[in-house]
């Protein structure tokens, strides 16, 4: 079990800046073209010299990899794409001597159609106790050959699939993720001795995929457009599931970040009241676009949701499910919705980038915890993946209209002039995702030595993040401002100043100007799409 670490804060998931690996993407350890836990190991380095406090990793288990690895066939067992479960512990140890937690991603809505559950369903046929730990029910119409109902997909199609003997099965994703019973006690007490397995492993928390949509109407009432409760998002009972997964938390120190998509601020703070969720993802300031009132109203919203739980917020850019930050900020539409995701959509990256650039220093210097995606601090951009290698099932289910989340999954550049970018691909050896031709101006190595590239930017970000005693948790206040520039204090005088407008702006009094997302004008104001943070 890995040792304790120590805390800037006891609540150390309160302000802490958590950076997202996603495994198959991130280093290639044995040079088979998919990231591994051996790269991880590698490359912990890099992310203790970044300063963050923890580590989330997407799913590591035994999968088909159908979605990315959120077809989960067993809980506890690592993909041998991936490595061994010795290999994971290590993984975790060595992290915890670095400094860095480690957050693990639990999918409780769904399995694998490869899970030993679901295989057992299937061979033991219809009214069978196996077949009630999902949700197989006969259809309708005459000879049952309609869905039991019309429930939307979370991606595109049908929520039903046809069994051989006659029945259909429930999945809210893809076919191959049949969705769990959670008015079952099987599935309510394995799931239970899977976080006690992680956690007894040495991690430090659990981030929960789909979190509001467990629990499903008994009756499979069919869906209608803004009639509620909601068949499947957010049932009333789903908040006894996460009471008892807090008693386990509490037994080992853990901690829970819920993906919660909510409209609802009301609803959306149950899930954390204190017997509950500690953290949720905060969705609403993900998907803004880059404008000052719509982004002010994010933030206040965010706050005040948050206010009534005493729970800290949380902040994020991008993440492996959304088009990377310094493309979506150099386009039109700066915003972000599934449902407008389309091919060839123009950016400027130049542009796009000193946004990024700005927004990585506003969303540092507000109150509560970040997380970062990988390749966000290398100011990546998203990739155009060649239709014969798009892998997403979002693409398929789609009809092939909608590119997919592949273009933010491509393996990470390490080093300019190696193969692969360092990836660790050898010659001759295709990485899963193809890596653009221009990527060397982004690798690791490169940027390390440059002093105004978006990885020093990110370094020198954390390390006052983590040295000055203004941010982090605690107070916020917005200051008077000009059109189209944010500025707020934190405690111990901090101040953020955002520049959103078309001209240069005067900063606010300050005795130290601590750091800018990019040069200042020559008369010492702050041009657009620039951040700065001061001291009083």
């Amino acid at each position: 079990m890995a040792a304790p670490i120590p805390s800037r804060t006891t609540d150390w998931w309160r302000d802490a800046v958590i950076y997202q690996v996603y495994p198959r993407s991130f280093a290639d350890g044995d040079g088979d073209g998919t990231g591994d836990l051996a790269g991880v190991r590698a490359r912990l380095p890099h992310l203790a010299e970044l300063g963050v406090d923890a580590v989330w990793f997407t799913p590591w288990y035994a999968s088909p990899m159908v979605d990315g690895g959120y077809d989960v066939a067993d809980y506890r067992a690592i993909d041998p794409a991936f490595g061994t479960l010795d290999e994971a512990e290590k993984l975790i140890a060595e992290a915890a001597e670095l400094g860095l937690r480690v957050i693990v991603d639990i999918v409780p809505n769904h399995v694998s159609d490869q899970h030993a559950w679901f295989r057992e369903a299937l061979a033991a046929g219809p009214g069978s106790p196996a077949r009630e730990r999902f949700h197989f029910r006969p259809g309708r119409g005459e000879h049952g050959e309609l869905p039991p109902n019309e429930w939307p997909s979370q991606f595109s199609g049908c929520t039903w699939t046809r069994v051989p003997d006659g029945e259909w099965y429930l999945h809210l994703f893809t076919p191959e993720q049949p969705d769990l019973n959670w008015s079952h006690p099987d599935v309510r007490r394995e799931h239970e001795d899977v976080l006690r397995f992680w956690f007894e492993r040495g991690v430090a928390g659990v981030r929960i995929d789909s979190a509001a949509l467990l629990t499903k109407d008994p009756g499979l009432r069919d869906f209608t457009e803004g009639v509620d409760p909601h068949p499947y998002i957010d049932l009333d009972e789903i908040h006894d599931v996460y009471r008892s997964w807090r008693a386990i938390a509490d037994e080992y120190g853990g901690v829970f970040v819920g993906e919660v998509w909510l409209p609802d601020a009301e609803r959306f703070a149950r899930y954390l009241r204190p017997d509950e969720l500690h953290t949720a993802f905060n969705f609403n300031f993900l998907a803004c676009p880059w404008e000052p009132e719509r982004l002010r109203r994010a933030i206040d919203d965010t706050l005040a949701e948050h206010a009534p739980v005493h729970a800290p917020a949380t902040w994020v850019l991008c993440n492996h499910d959304v088009t990377r930050t310094v493309t979506r900020y150099g386009r039109a539409d700066t915003a972000f919705e599934f449902a407008t995701k389309t091919f060839g959509t123009p950016t400027d990256l130049e542009l796009g980038t000193r946004r990024a650039r700005a927004a990585a220093l506003l969303t540092l210097a507000l109150p509560g915890s970040v997380y970062l995606y990988q390749g966000e601090e290398l100011g990546l951009p998203e990739v155009d993946v060649p239709r014969d290698r798009i892998q997403d099932p979002m693409h398929f289910r789609s009809g092939g209209t909608d590119p997919g989340r592949d273009g933010c999954r491509v393996p990470l550049p390490w080093k300019a002039d190696a193969p692969s970018y360092g990836f660790g691909t050898p010659p001759g050896t295709d990485s899963w995702l193809p890596q653009p031709g221009d990527w060397a101006r982004y690798a690791v190595d490169r940027q390390s030595t440059d002093p105004d590239s978006m990885l020093t930017l990110y370094r020198t970000a954390l390390a006052l993040r983590r040295s000055e005693p203004g941010f982090g948790d605690g107070p916020f206040t917005w200051l008077p401002a000009p059109d189209g520039v944010l500025a707020f204090t934190r405690h111990s005088g901090l101040t953020c100043v955002v520049n959103h407008s078309d001209g240069p702006v005067e900063l606010p009094a300050h005795s130290t100007l601590l750091l800018t997302s990019g040069p200042l004008d020559p008369a010492g104001t702050l041009p657009p799409d620039t951040a700065a943070w001061l001291r009083a």
